[in-house]
């Protein structure tokens, strides 16, 4: 049996080494973009009964639909990250809840508050918001 995992890994060395190297990648990009993003999360955020309206909603009408284009593709891209790094290295679930933010559809800023309330969640965004010398986030109960 042992053989023939060796043979198989073998015989795909390239896609292997391909698939390391995306994987390092994106370990170091999150280490780099994770703590960035959380950090520019207002502090009250989720105090609020309805999502706060952004800087950028009384823009250009065509500015803002690029804005919200190019905010939501970022938004996909964080996901699909963040699932793939739930098996590669990588800080997945928060890759995951920050692409969830950014996206756009209906009921997202309660199953923010709802993810977001989560201790373990909570005390990981509230650490690295500490390390880039940011009010901790507060979330209502």
């Amino acid at each position: 049996m042992q053989t023939h995992w060796l043979d198989w890994i073998d015989a795909h060395q390239t896609p292997l080494w391909w698939l390391g190297g995306i994987s390092l990648l994106v370990f170091f990009g999150s280490l780099i973009l994770i703590p960035v993003v959380v950090a520019r999360i207002p502090s009250d955020y989720f105090q609020h009964v309805q999502r706060p309206p952004t800087e950028w909603s009384a823009e250009h009408p065509v500015l803002r639909a690029i804005l919200l284009v190019a905010k939501n593709a970022g938004g996909v891209l964080l996901v699909l990250l963040g699932l793939a790094m739930l098996v590669l290295p990588g800080q997945g679930l928060l890759c995951i809840l920050l692409g969830i933010t950014l996206l756009d559809f209906p009921g997202k800023f309660r199953l923010e508050r709802r993810l977001i309330s989560h201790p373990p969640v909570l005390h990981s965004i509230n650490w690295l918001r500490r390390r880039r010398n940011k009010a901790p986030l507060v979330v209502e109960k």
